[in-house]
């Protein structure tokens, strides 16, 4: 897909960033759920609470509506990650990514994506953001997976895998699911999704003392 590209802000950029308080960064990630049709809305939702980007799993374009991505939010792929770099001393973009963001919220997390996170693995630019995060930083999922497999004991596994590295969960609900199946595993809407993160951060913020723009 032929999404808008920008420069990525430097870590000098940002380490220089004083201009006193400002909207959170947030990086928004869609991995392979059918949930990703919800990915515009979710981005839609964030937009005017936070500074948006976005990074999205080859498998997730699948189910992404490009017009549905509001204007002026950059969406990076794996081409991008594997194209950005030619030369020692290039940027890397998951690295940047990285610096750049304040959270990560990852939604849906398919349970591949879980199981690949729960085990350390980064074989696309989505995976390699979260094995180079800074877990003092927020980082929230959304999982989305059929209800056979949310019922797993692997996935029950992974989930407390990622807990234990600080992860937070917004579970999924009980609902009709695409394939026609019944049962748990829908993601959660994409507004309980926003309003989890946005009261988590705020609150975290003022705890701090910092102020949030909005």
């Amino acid at each position: 897909m032929d999404f808008e590209e920008e420069p990525m802000v430097s870590e000098q950029e940002v380490v220089n960033d004083n201009s006193g308080p400002r909207k959170p960064r947030v990086l928004i990630a869609a991995s392979g759920s059918v949930a990703a049709i919800k990915f515009g809305h979710l981005l839609h939702s964030f937009s005017d609470w936070a500074e948006i980007k976005a990074v999205v799993t080859k498998s997730s374009l699948h189910f992404i509506d490009k017009a549905s991505i509001p204007k002026g939010v950059v969406i990076y792929t794996d081409e991008e990650e594997w194209s950005s770099w030619k030369k020692i001393g290039d940027n890397v973009l998951h690295i940047e990514l990285r610096k750049w963001a304040d959270v990560m919220v990852i939604a849906p997390l398919s349970a591949n994506t879980l199981g690949k996170i729960a085990g350390g693995l980064c074989d696309n630019l989505l995976t390699c953001v979260v094995r180079a995060w800074d877990f003092s930083k927020p980082l929230f999922v959304a999982p989305a997976m059929n209800t056979f497999m949310w019922n797993n004991p692997f996935t029950q596994r992974h989930l407390d895998t990622i807990s234990e590295l600080g992860i937070s969960v917004v579970h999924p609900i009980t609902k009709r699911l695409a394939c026609g199946d019944y049962g748990n595993g829908a993601m959660a809407e994409p507004s309980v999704i926003y309003s989890t993160v946005m009261l988590a951060v705020d609150s975290q913020a003022q705890a701090n003392g910092n102020v949030v723009t909005q």
